[in-house]
Order: structure tokens, then sequence, then C-alpha cells
């Protein structure tokens, strides 16, 4: 059961005109993203021809910088309704932009939301930030880990206006890996461009923390983590789609399976490291 652990289903009337402006640059099937963000089951037809079973559907809160707000969690619990096996919501938090987080984190418990998304570069702050006074971090990653709902963040750079980069280095989630040693923490992107030695490092040093390979070419891939085959079992499928320069999913798949990597690497990447953290 091949699985694209970081596909961008969200609904594009949140989006700054800047930040939407940089999603269609290169797009000729713009319109074919706009279907799919609006109806699950073209998404789902999209999905049948790249040959992907199941996918995880990225959202997050920014305002600052995207111009998500907590609405994107409804939209994304309502559209995995069509077909909850396949589609899987990945909703969002954002520390300063709330004014009850207790109520936040609730809400996302009560919509059956799979996974949190932090987006540091987006949200203007690091994933630490709870040792210096940030005190909902806490709260949201004490929640997560008692309920077993696993917290992605962006790690890596940001092309968006208004984007922080600083805050995309990833060894500031050495904090957190040790302080919730049984939330389980993905890495999106593996530090990409930057910082995949620090990503690679936090891998194998901590039991809870996994690698998403999305936003990264395939062709790039191997140059990037040279070392993929020793995590494999902690490392995820995903493509970015359709994010600014992210090619289409299938072009995507295939590109990965042409890697010079074991077969039982493949599987255990598309498919058995997901089937894992999300059973199907």
């Amino acid at each position: 059961m091949i699985t694209d652990c970081h596909i961008h289903i969200q609904p594009l009337e949140m989006f700054k005109p800047s930040a939407l402006e940089l999603m269609k640059k290169k797009r000729p099937n713009y319109e074919q993203i706009v279907e799919c963000c609006a109806s699950p089951k073209a998404f789902l037809k999209y999905l049948d021809k790249a040959g992907i079973d199941r996918a995880l559907l990225i959202n997050y809160v920014a305002p600052e910088v995207i111009g998500f707000t907590s609405g994107v969690n409804q939209f994304i619990a309502h559209y995995v309704k069509e077909n909850p096996k396949r589609l899987i919501s990945c909703g969002g938090l954002h520390p300063r932009n709330s004014t009850n987080i207790l109520a936040d984190v609730e809400q996302i418990l009560r919509l059956g939301i799979r996974m949190i998304k932090i987006h540091p570069p987006h949200q203007l702050l690091y994933p630490n930030e709870y040792l210096t006074g940030v005190k909902e971090l806490e709260i949201i990653y004490r929640a997560a880990e008692a309920n077993g709902v696993p917290v992605m963040f962006h790690t890596g750079t940001s092309i968006f206006t208004g984007a922080r980069n600083r805050y995309g280095d990833p060894i500031h989630i050495d904090d957190v890996a040790v302080d919730f040693p049984k939330m389980k923490i993905i890495l999106a992107h593996g530090g990409r461009p930057l910082w995949m030695n620090t990503a690679f490092f936090l891998l194998r040093r901590h039991p809870n923390v996994f690698l998403d390979i999305s936003g990264i070419p395939p062709q790039a891939l191997l140059n990037y983590f040279p070392r993929l085959e020793e995590i494999a079992h902690k490392t995820l499928f995903g493509t970015d789609w359709p994010g600014p320069g992210v090619p289409e999913v299938k072009k995507n798949l295939d590109g990965f399976r042409a890697l010079p990597l074991s077969e039982e690497t493949k599987l255990q990447i598309l498919s058995k490291t997901a089937l894992n953290i999300w059973p199907a």
C-alpha cells in the first residue's frame, strides 16, 4: 500500500495573493489543482492515475505568511470523510495565534485529525520555544504525545514571501525529541537544502524521530542522504505536490523507483514505514 505522506490539499481561498501566485507559477494544470482541492473524488482519481493508494493531506495554521487560519482543521476533517482509509488528515495549531490553546487542541482531537503540522519558518518560531516561555507549544506536544498523534515539523528552507528560514534548522527539534520521547516526530523535507546532516543525526539519535523525503528531487535524494538504506525503517515517501517547483506525483514516484536502492528499501519507504505509523 503506497502512501504519499506529504500532499497539500488546502483551502485555496485562504491563500494570501502573493502565496497563491507562487503556487500557480509554472503550473499549466493549475485548474486541476483547484479541482482536487475542492473535490475529494477528483483527487482520488488523480491518486489512482499516479499509482498512490493513500495520501496524508498537509494543513497548518500560518496567517502571517500564507494566510491559513485554524479553519483548515474543519476543512480537512470534512474532506477526508469521502474515504478515510485512503485520505489521512493533517491539521495545524499555532501557539501565537491561539486565544485558547487547550480548546484548539481539543478541537483537533474531536475532529479526529491524525497528524499535527508545525511550520517554524511560516509560524515564525523555533520548535523548542516552550523552553523560553511559549508554553502553548508544550501543551500541544503533551497532548500529541498522550493521544498518539504524530507531529510533523517543516525543516529546511521556504521560498514563500515572509518566511524566516533561520527557524528551519532541525537542530532545535533535538530538545523536543528529548523532552517528549513518546511523541512521533516527522522531519518534513529532511532539512533540505542546508541541514540534511543534522536531520540524519537526529534520526539516528532519537527512536521517535522519522524522515519525510518530500520536496527533494528523487535524482538528488542519495546525494542528500547517501546512507538512506540505514534509515529506511524510519523514512516516509512524500512528494510535496503541488508545491512550487514540485513535479507531478507520478513523476516523483517513478523517479524514486528508479533509484539504485534495494527493493526491500523501496518497499519500506513507499509503504511499510507509513503503515507502522498510520495502520490501514
